[in-house]
């Protein structure tokens, strides 16, 4: 089962690449990851501008810059400790799935890196679904414990989808 994406399109770009599918797969996979049952979360993800991530960017945080990514979780589910595991919500029903929260994902700015980088543009958007979907889920990498958790999390989910490490 999968998790339900409300999947936003801004620039039609997106369109083409096929975002839900992608964001579909990857929100599943991170939540199956954690050992969590994807149909019982939603969330948003929305494939926008670089122009249109900068202005979130700016209005979210400050820095008015395009970003690949952005995450709005629903609900703070940080762990206290460095390090720590987040609490993890527990699973709605299909039929009334937990809210996780909203993803922005910037159509130039991701292609941009994965060539720079030299890895398919669906790989690198999976790595920034799986991403911001455990930014949703309370993981963070501002603390060094923290980061060296989440990394290892993404490795191990992105592995299980056929993705190489990105951190490699």
């Amino acid at each position: 089962m999968r998790p339900l994406v409300d999947t936003v399109i801004e620039d039609a770009r997106w369109q083409g690449f096929g975002l839900a599918r992608a964001a579909e797969r990857a929100a599943g996979a991170a939540l199956a990851g954690l050992g969590l049952d994807p149909a019982g979360f939603s969330l948003v993800v929305m494939g926008c501008s670089d122009a249109r991530i900068a202005g979130l960017n700016a209005d979210f945080r400050g820095k008015p810059r395009p970003t690949n990514v952005l995450s709005w979780p629903s609900d703070e589910r940080a762990a206290a400790a460095e390090g720590a595991a987040p609490d993890l919500p527990a699973p709605g029903s299909p039929d009334d799935p937990v809210e996780l929260g909203d993803i922005a994902i910037a159509w130039d700015t991701c292609m941009a890196e994965a060539e720079a980088a030299q890895k398919s543009a669906h790989d690198h958007v999976t790595h920034l679904i799986v991403h911001a979907t455990l930014h949703l889920l309370g993981y963070d990498h501002i603390r060094d414990g923290d980061a060296t958790r989440m990394e290892g999390l993404e490795t191990a989910i992105l592995a299980r989808l056929g993705v190489a490490d990105p951190y490699s």
